[in-house]
């Protein structure tokens, strides 16, 4: 049935290549074209639907490469070669569809085109056969499917889908609960399958079908399908929806029973009678009571002769006409007319005359409806119109300066009112009779700013005016303009109201008056509106950045606080585990901290303020920070959680720390967020070779399994309030500020940042960094007493199992691994009959085959107690600590691994039975002596003087800076040997305080040590204590090793 013409390219340098091919005959429904040429052509290899590439004599790799670029991405290209080009194709061969080895005769040549014809006739034909049951299944409105045996739908049609309101790739490969939204397949309809294929004959049944929607009922024609064997594969079924049928049988039955009931009663007259109005067929009480009789007799009485005798004598004639524009069966028309009853009461009718055949006979079906109430209203409002159109005038003549009346039909016209004009222009131009174009035109001309000139002569149109007073409802029209008036530029209107009845004439009263100060007062108006809209707009703008911030960065600290004061409340008795919480808690609200001084100080990122301050900084311990502070949102979400580093050979690095934890937070914490339950969260970092001399190159990559985002939304990601809107994402709060301060950050620390993410996929962020190395001596590598051991890693990573296979290479040992527990288990088996034992194991605790403490547990009971395993965890290790001990583990090791961290554990195991050392230790100082804290909240007192007590000091309050004063200008100098100062307080601040402090005529208490102790952390803050006569200045929250370091330098400078 189809036909297929074939563009067929043949390049040889060769006059007489191809003639056998081109002698060939098409094969039915086929037609060829030829054209060739000597040397690959672009052009014509872009038409072709096979290139056949004679390529003796030319460079065969990049003539291949060529065409296979310039061909259509459903054309076969096949490549003719001589044997030694053969081997320089090897490359190309999956770009090409056929290779033919020359030489080749005339006969193979035919031979291989035509195994080639057959082969695209092939296509076509299954093409074809695809396209009829296609499109059969497709276009008939009955549910067709074909099922395995199993009941699995492999195929349904559209009719199908749209019965159930679900896509094929939602249906196919799903059973009959799944589809049809139910809890279990249907009993009946397995059955009925299950009958067709052991009968193997047609069942035709009725099956009524549970949906969330309620019963359907389908008639069903089911079929065996057979397989090639001939035995049976399945059952192709045919439905027929029959649920509306009967639905529709029933509800035709209920409103033949509720029209016979509206038929009587309802308010609109209707009548049936005959062509020759001798008979009516059927009439309401209605159109009785419209018509003005009792009932049926009495009007056919009365003298009915198409139309009853009440209708008015002038409306007669046109009633009767509409009788006669009806010709053919279904015709309609409508017709007004009015009814006079016997009372004298008219009323006005709009009727409906319809041909209709009723039983087999042609009448007229006519409808009366009573519109007298609706034409009063009309009279009425036309009267209300009228009199608003008087009044207009009325007040045009009042208020304009110039009033004329024209008709716009012809343009003439003559002035009402012609108000006073200083340089009498008015009065001469619209005297006499006018012509609205003309007068005008001299207008314009004379006294219209040059700028507005145009659209004026526009306006001042018959034209223009009429088209513009037509419009609906629209009875005035105005434009503003300009005038040079006296020399002076002032503000004019120019309106035209309707005068009279607009549908008989075009008849307006046109009106000039001064908007001079209604539009300056306008225009001064609205210029303070849009000032006062830009502040307000700065305003907004300024208090959600700030209120976003807030909600962005500093949630997850805080639930990282709340999470492990829980777990500490919840475990008070183990005094390990409180201390370990109570050191996450710390962590957490130290980060909390540094984030509320960056939220208020972030308009410095803007205007490039912010500086860094770069620190040694150990990448172990940002990574296992940044690991406690998730670690309650991962456990709360259930999310598995993969902490990697791979090739970190330097741990100690010069960094801004703080930033670089924001910025790693920020990624993972969104990375937390947008994944759902059972889903996973992954951090790696890894060391880039290539840094210069005293750097290092490290790229962290977090990678998730959430929602991900569209290609459009990354491509703004880190613009300022971008978040993607979608129904998947609708109950995920955010601010949209968290990318944007994240790049800001990146860029600042001269780093990059890329985001990939599919949309169901996931996202992965990598951030790129070169930091300086920190110049400390490095320890050596290797532990001498292990050189040469045998160690086994057993991790499902296998970047993982690499990455710590490398650091115990370094170490010194011989290191393998596996990544199955199981396996592991069985290593260890063979290691202990071999006697070459494993010296130590690194155990992954989530293994998908055995868990890492039940693979520690078999280890043990293979090698005894001696051999340490190491388990390694990126989660809190606290709650299978008692199991894994028992299991027979010896340490733990956190998440992502170091080298630092791996050769600490290893030698803590060998060392383990010797006598250490103790380190020496510095005394501690011995501080005493009394301080005077100032400071007016409670708490912060309490919270001060446990501190300060518990350092050696003793403690006097004073609750303002007054007192403060009072108190040391009262004692014996000496008595105080500081005043610690909170700044902001009631009665004296503390930079008040601090100054009359100074000036104290007693030199000894005016020369005191004040620290400022206050809030105020911003360098302003520092530097207004400095200046107000403060030694120092301490931030709250209280740093306590920090406060004692600066009582130290202050009180024991000798120390």
């Amino acid at each position: 049935m189809y036909h297929c013409h074939l563009q067929i390219y043949l390049i040889s340098r060769q006059p007489d290549g191809f003639a056998a091919i081109r002698d060939m005959a098409p094969m039915e429904f086929f037609t060829h074209t030829f054209f060739e040429s000597s040397e690959p052509q672009q052009a014509l290899a872009a038409r072709a639907d096979l290139i056949l590439a004679d390529l003796q004599g030319m460079d065969a790799a990049c003539e291949t490469e060529k065409l296979a670029a310039w061909k259509k991405p459903e054309a076969d290209l096949v490549v003719l070669a001589g044997k030694e080009q053969v081997q320089v194709l090897e490359d190309c061969l999956s770009q090409i569809s056929d290779l033919w080895t020359l030489p080749l005769s005339r006969g193979e040549m035919s031979f291989r085109f035509l195994r080639w014809q057959q082969n695209c006739k092939t296509r076509k034909d299954y093409w074809e056969a695809s396209q009829y049951l296609e499109s059969t299944i497709n276009s008939v409105p009955n549910l067709i499917w074909y099922k395995d045996k199993d009941g699995v739908h492999e195929k349904v049609n559209d009719s199908f889908c749209q019965a159930v309101s679900k896509t094929k790739a939602q249906v196919q490969g799903r059973r009959h609960a799944y589809i049809w939204d139910v809890e279990q397949d249907d009993p009946a309809c397995i059955e009925s399958e299950r009958i067709v294929m052991e009968t193997r004959e047609t069942r035709i049944s009725g099956e009524c079908i549970q949906t969330q929607e309620g019963s359907r009922l389908l008639t069903t024609y089911k079929s065996p399908l057979y397989d090639l064997d001939g035995s049976v594969m399945g059952t192709v079924g045919v439905a027929i929806d029959v649920t509306r049928e009967q639905e529709y049988a029933q509800e035709l039955l209920q409103r033949s029973q509720t029209l016979e009931a509206i038929f009587t009663s309802m308010d609109c007259g209707i009548m049936c009678h005959s062509l020759d109005g001798s008979r009516i067929t059927r009439i309401n009480g209605a159109a009785l009571r419209i018509l003005g009789y009792e009932s049926q007799e009495e009007l056919m009485a009365a003298g009915f002769d198409m139309m009853a005798s009440s209708v008015l004598e002038e409306d007669r004639a046109r009633l009767q006409e509409s009788f006669k524009t009806l010709e053919e069966e279904g015709d309609s028309i409508n017709v007004a007319y009015r009814i006079q009853h016997t009372a004298g009461d008219v009323l006005y009718i709009m009727g409906n005359i319809k041909l209709i055949r009723e039983d087999g006979e042609l009448v007229y079906q006519r409808l009366l409806l009573d519109c007298t109430a609706q034409k009063q209203r009309e009279e009425l409002k036309q009267q209300e119109k009228e009199r608003h159109q008087i009044e207009l005038i009325h007040a045009l003549s009042i208020e304009y300066s110039l009033v004329c009346y024209f008709d716009l039909n012809t343009g003439a016209g003559n002035a009402l009112r012609s108000g006073d004009c200083g340089a009498d222009i008015l009065q001469t131009i619209f005297s006499g009779d006018l012509v609205l174009e003309e007068c005008m035109g001299r207008y314009i001309e004379t006294c219209v700013y040059d700028d507005d000139k145009e659209a004026m002569r526009e306006a001042a149109t018959c034209g223009w005016l009429e088209r513009e007073l037509s419009h609906k409802n629209k009875k005035m029209c105005f434009i503003n303009y300009r005038t040079n008036c006296c020399g002076e530029l002032r503000y004019f209107q120019m309106a035209a109201v309707r005068a009279g009845q607009w549908d008989e004439n075009r008849g307006i009263v046109l009106g000039l008056r001064s908007v001079d100060e209604e539009i300056r007062s306008e225009m001064e108006k609205k210029a303070l509106l849009e000032d006062a809209l830009s502040q307000a707009n700065r305003a907004s703008k300024a208090k959600s950045v700030f209120l976003s911030n807030m909600s962005h960065d500093i949630r997850t600290p805080m639930n990282a606080i709340i999470g492990f004061t829980t777990l500490a409340i919840t475990h008070i008795d183990h005094r390990e585990q409180v201390e370990m919480y109570l050191k996450k808690i710390m962590t957490s609200g130290n980060h909390l901290l540094s984030l509320i001084n960056d939220i208020l100080d972030m308009s410095r990122i803007e205007s490039g303020k912010m500086h860094l301050e770069e620190k040694p900084c150990s990448l172990p311990d940002i990574l296992h920070n940044l690991r406690s502070i998730i670690q309650a949102d991962v456990h709360s979400k259930q999310l598995e959680l993969y902490m990697d580093a791979m090739d970190v050979q330097n741990e100690d690095i010069y960094c801004d720390g703080l930033r670089l934890n924001q910025v790693l937070l920020n990624l993972l914490s969104n990375a937390v967020k947008y994944t759902g339950a059972g889903g996973k969260v992954a951090i790696k970092v890894v060391e880039i070779a290539g840094a210069p001399a005293g750097y290092a190159n490290f790229e962290f990559r977090i990678m998730d399994t959430g929602i991900g985002m569209s290609e459009e939304f990354v491509s703004h990601i880190f613009e300022p309030f971008e978040r993607e809107r979608n129904s998947t994402i609708s109950g995920i709060q955010g601010t949209g500020l968290g990318m944007s301060i994240t790049k800001n950050i990146v860029d600042l620390m001269n780093g990059s940042i890329e985001v990939k993410s599919k949309q169901g996929v996931g996202t992965e962020c990598i951030v790129s960094f070169t930091f300086r190395l920190y110049a400390g001596k490095k320890e050596p590598q290797t532990i001498p007493e292990l050189k040469g051991l045998r160690a086994l890693v057993v991790d499902d990573d296998f970047n993982t199992c690499d990455s710590v296979t490398s650091m115990l290479q370094q170490i010194g040992l011989r290191a393998e691994w596996t990544l199955s527990g199981k396996e592991a288990v069985l290593r260890t088996r063979q290691a202990v009959m071999r006697s070459d034992n494993y010296f130590v194991y690194v155990i992954d605790w989530l293994l998908p085959d055995m868990n890492g403490v039940e693979v520690a547990r078999r280890v043990r009971q293979e090698v005894g107690k001696e051999v340490p395993i190491i388990v390694l965890t990126a989660y809190d290790w606290s709650d299978i600590e008692d199991e894994a001990l028992e299991a027979g583990v010896t340490a733990f090791c956190s998440k992502p691994l170091f080298l630092s961290e791996l050769k600490g554990c290893l030698n803590s195991i060998v060392n383990s039975g010797r006598e250490q050392e103790a380190p020496e230790r510095r005394p501690e100082p011995v501080r005493k002596g009394r301080i005077l804290l100032t400071e007016d909240n409670e708490l912060n007192q309490e919270i001060a003087v446990a501190i300060l007590e518990g350092a050696g000091f003793t403690t006097d309050v004073a609750e303002n800076g007054q007192v403060a004063v009072e108190m040391l200008s009262s004692s014996q100098p000496g008595y105080y040997q500081l005043v610690l100062m909170d700044v902001q307080m009631p009665v004296m601040n503390g930079y008040e305080a601090t100054r009359a402090i100074r000036r104290l005529e007693n030199r000894k208490l005016a020369d005191i040590p004040i620290l400022a102790m206050t809030a105020n952390a911003f360098e302003e803050d520092k530097q207004e204590a400095l200046r107000s006569g403060m030694n120092g200045h301490i931030a709250k929250p209280i740093n306590i090793e920090l406060l004692m370091k600066e009582l130290d330098q202050i009180l024991n400078p000798a120390e």
